[in-house]
């Protein structure tokens, strides 16, 4: 169900010329030809307010024109439906967690119809509890392909919590965990389709700074793969990236999962949940080349952009300045690889 923008199918930028003809230049390192852009309007899992505002603040900041200036038509099928936030205290370890589960199942249901449609699913956040529906819809998507899936979480955070090591309750901390198979089972048990839980080993988490003291014990006894900005310091983010992405092959689904707080807040004040000391503008500008470079993109969230907290909506311009890179836009004067 949607409501907000009818659907709009715009035609890739590079398919029309000044003069009406055929542009066959461009060529796109991206695994679909149309991106799908699905609006989930919510902050229900969030510390704060203002990630419902995100999905509008991108479309206002010209994120589908400038995925069209990458050579891709771009579906935008308007906002998904869902729950109001009523702002409640935690119950049972969890805050809004039936309201996060209906989220999550739209998100699903509209992420999977695009995979199986063949179009890439671009999910605009709201927060980054989404990343449950949204990964678990790739996950199911991926185990009827019989292809293996890699997630890049960029973020600030692991968000690998659980009600029982984080006081706050907050649903946006949790979703690594939860599609590890650690969390309330009514969130869990969206990765059935897939065959079950996710394994540590399919995510590589990129740019954390910010670990509660249980969570950081619990991510080292899970395993999980981590590149900390410690990691990022003394090795640089092209290495990471490259050891992130190290092994994938036409076998292989690449999901990215966005968080804007991956950004340090001097250039992206837009968020929530704000940690110093993230990558700067070229460091994530590279991040964002080399994915695109490695041509295994899937399908992506972009989420917990919050526009009540921005400057001029300067941090939605930014965020789509990046993600115009992965689908594409390069600095390089040498041939891509």
């Amino acid at each position: 169900m949607v409501w907000g923008n009818p659907t709009r199918i715009l035609p890739a930028a590079g398919d029309l010329m000044e003069d009406g003809g055929m542009n066959t230049s461009s060529s796109v390192p991206v695994t679909a030809a149309k991106v799908r852009l699905i609006g989930a309007p919510t902050d229900i899992g969030a510390s704060m307010r203002g990630a419902s505002l995100g999905p509008e603040a991108l479309r206002v900041a010209g994120l589908p024109e400038a995925l069209m200036r990458q050579g891709l038509a771009v579906e935008d099928v308007g906002n998904l439906a869902g729950p109001v936030n009523t702002w409640q205290p935690p119950r049972e370890g969890y805050r809004h967690l039936q309201e996060s589960v209906a989220w999550n199942a739209a998100v699903h249901q509209a992420v999977h119809q695009s995979l199986t449609q063949g179009h890439m699913p671009l999910l605009l956040g709201g927060d980054h509890s989404l990343a449950v529906g949204s990964i678990s819809a790739v996950a199911r998507h991926c185990a009827a392909q019989g292809r293996r899936l890699r997630v890049l979480w960029l973020d600030a955070h692991a968000d690998f919590n659980t009600s029982a090591i984080t006081p706050s309750g907050n649903l946006h901390g949790m979703p690594v965990a939860i599609l590890c198979g650690h969390g309330p089972q009514s969130l869990v048990q969206m990765m059935q389709g897939a065959g079950g839980a996710l394994s540590p080993s399919v995510f590589r988490l990129l740019g954390i700074r910010s670990v509660d003291p249980q969570e950081r014990a619990f991510v080292h006894a899970a395993g999980l793969e981590v590149f900390d900005m410690r990691h990022l310091d003394e090795h640089g983010m092209r290495a990471a990236v490259q050891q992130a992405l190290m092994g994938l092959d036409d076998d292989d689904h690449l999901h990215v999962s966005l968080d804007v707080d991956f950004l340090d807040p001097d250039i992206a004040p837009g968020v929530g949940t704000p940690v110093r000391g993230g990558p700067t503008y070229r460091e994530a500008q590279l991040c964002m080349e080399m994915i695109a470079d490695s041509g295994r993109l899937g399908s992506l969230d972009v989420v917990e952009l919050n526009p009540a907290r921005d400057v001029q909506n300067r941090t939605a311009v930014l965020v789509v300045d990046l993600v115009e890179s992965l689908f594409g836009k390069s600095t390089l004067m040498r041939m891509r690889p």
